[in-house]
Formats: structure tokens, C-alpha cells, sequence
């Protein structure tokens, strides 16, 4: 299933954002793809995700295929949505 978002942190996904939403795919099983401009990368890969420069306001497509693919979808959308509470406090 694929859904996109915009990050709304005013980091965009670098250093702890993004470890957390590394650290939320590594939780399940499926494969987790995060696209960004056209390149797509592990979301279970700190260092791929870092790659992609991804930065405040940007459109991002989360992937997930597999066994637990709903559930991982409703964990990195709340994971993503929490980033965007803790934005605004």
C-alpha cells in the first residue's frame, strides 16, 4: 500500500526524526520504501533516508509490501504525525 505525506518538522527528516521512523519500520516485517524526487530507498535504512535531503514542506511516498504492510502503514503515519505535534509545541 503506498500513501504520501508532507513533512511538516522543521528539520524535515534528518538525525532524529528520521531515527525514529527508521527505528518504527525496523519494528515489522514487510519491506518499507520511502520515495523523495524520484528516488526511493530502504525506510529501514538510516543512511538511505539521510541520503534523500528531505526537508520541511516536501512530499514524500511511504510504501509498504508485505505480511504486515496495514499495520506498518498505521505506525509510520502516526510516527509522522507525532513528528508534526512535537513540531508545533
Amino acid at each position: 500500500m503506498k500513501k504520501e505525506f508532507v513533512i511538516t518538522n522543521q528539520e524535515g527528516l534528518h538525525a532524529r526524526p528520521a531515527t525514529a521512523l527508521v527505528k518504527k519500520a525496523n519494528e515489522f516485517d514487510c519491506d518499507i520504501k520511502i520515495t523523495y524526487e524520484d528516488e526511493t530507498v530502504d525506510l529501514k535504512s538510516i543512511m538511505g533516508v539521510l541520503s534523500l535531503g528531505v526537508n520541511k514542506g516536501s512530499l514524500i511516498v511511504i510504501e509498504t509490501t508485505g505480511e504486515d504492510e496495514v499495520e506498518a502503514m498505521e505506525a509510520i503515519a502516526a510516527q509522522i504525525s507525532e513528528m508534526k505535534i512535537k513540531d508545533q509545541g
